[in-house]
């Protein structure tokens, strides 16, 4: 067996807190919100998640690797988390269809990344403390230098990071003929919302974060989409009132994640930044509708007002979060519109919830 010696690197908290370990041979510094995520599978999905974008990924499975990377298993088109903080990185993997190693996999798009950390005790200081902004260096720059770059970095808070993740022009998704138009405004849109969207007979056109109305109606949809993505949704002030103008021509309107946040904002309801937010594949939600119960794949940072959404006499509260009571769905009485804090389309994640693309397209039907 041959032995390798990896080379010291860090983790710093923006409280100064630092959390030592390896680095897997990818040298630099990179800057982001440090978050962890639960799942015990999809590593590649949730690397490429757009809404991931702008944070440090604490993975909780002891292993990352194992099983290498897949070319069919992304989310967008490259990996969108500003590095990765892991117990144990394999270097070796042992899929039989795996396209690469996950070492390579990062290599060629420069991602950092440092292993051999103790990751219970790093999410255990986040739980207590809350996401804060955080650098990993692999390449020897002086903790003073460090520490002065850190403090500059904008907090998540008021960050509008759609733009840096969104389509740049319009494209079509699915098949032309297809029974259904739909068009989807991408705040950070993820690929198997498109996937789940078009095997239920929809033809979807995307647009730019940016696009107004008119430019969305211009494709004569049956219904709209607003899209996860990542950041605060409150900067969004195109999204924000494309969604109020879709709401006063009585549209059909789904939205998921950060799009769920968005036309909270139209109706009046304010969002807040979470203490940690929800990031894994095993939440619990409660459906209050059918009083059923739902295992969710989840990854917010910010989340819509409850007591505003109870105050608001058009609204109604359909899923809740059941670990913090936090609002995992709702729907408006007087329009044709609902939106779910979850990703339904899961990859990574359980299935329990799909039934809502096909509740979208019903409301499409009628």
């Amino acid at each position: 067996m041959k032995y390798t010696t990896r080379k010291s690197a860090i983790l710093l908290l923006s409280d100064g807190t630092i959390f030592h370990g390896k680095s897997i041979g990818i040298s630099g510094t990179t800057f982001g919100e440090v978050c962890f995520n639960t799942g015990m599978t999809g590593y590649q999905e949730i690397f490429t998640d757009p809404s991931y974008f702008g944070q440090i990924m604490v993975a909780t499975n002891a292993h990352i690797g194992n099983y290498g990377v897949n070319e069919n298993e992304v989310e967008s088109n490259g990996i969108k988390i500003s590095g990765l903080v892991c117990k144990n990185f394999s270097f070796n993997y042992s899929r039989e269809d795996a396209s690469g190693s996950l070492e390579d996999y990062f290599a060629k798009q420069n991602l950092i990344c440092i292993s051999d950390v103790d990751t219970r005790a790093l999410v255990s200081y986040i739980r207590e403390n809350g996401a804060m902004n955080a650098v990993i260096c692999t390449d020897d720059t002086p903790l003073e230098e460090l520490k002065a770059t850190l403090a500059s970095v904008p907090d998540m808070k008021g960050l509008e990071l759609a733009s840096k993740v969104s389509t740049k022009e319009p494209y079509f998704y699915g098949d032309e003929n297809a029974k259904y138009k739909v068009s989807a405004l991408d705040l950070g849109i993820k690929t198997n919302i498109l996937r789940n969207l078009a095997k239920r007979d929809c033809y979807i056109k995307v647009f730019p974060f940016d696009a107004s109305y008119a430019d969305l109606a211009s494709f004569n949809p049956d219904g709209f989409f607003l899209s996860n993505g990542p950041g605060d949704p409150e900067p969004l002030e195109s999204a924000i009132e494309v969604a109020k103008e879709i709401l006063a021509n009585n549209k059909p309107l789904f939205g998921i994640c950060l799009g769920h946040q968005v036309i909270g904002l139209a109706n009046g309801i304010s969002t807040y930044k979470m203490f940690n937010g929800h990031r894994g594949i095993n939440h619990p939600v409660s459906n209050l509708i059918t009083g059923k119960g739902e295992i969710t794949s989840q990854n917010h940072g910010f989340a819509v007002n409850r007591e505003e959404l109870e105050a608001n006499p058009e609204m109604e509260i359909t899923h809740l979060h059941l670990n913090d009571g936090t609002v995992a769905g709702m729907r408006m009485k007087n329009k044709n519109c609902f939106s779910v804090q979850y990703h339904p389309e899961a990859s990574p994640g359980p299935h329990d919830s799909s039934y809502l693309f096909d509740q979208f397209v019903e409301n499409l039907k009628n």
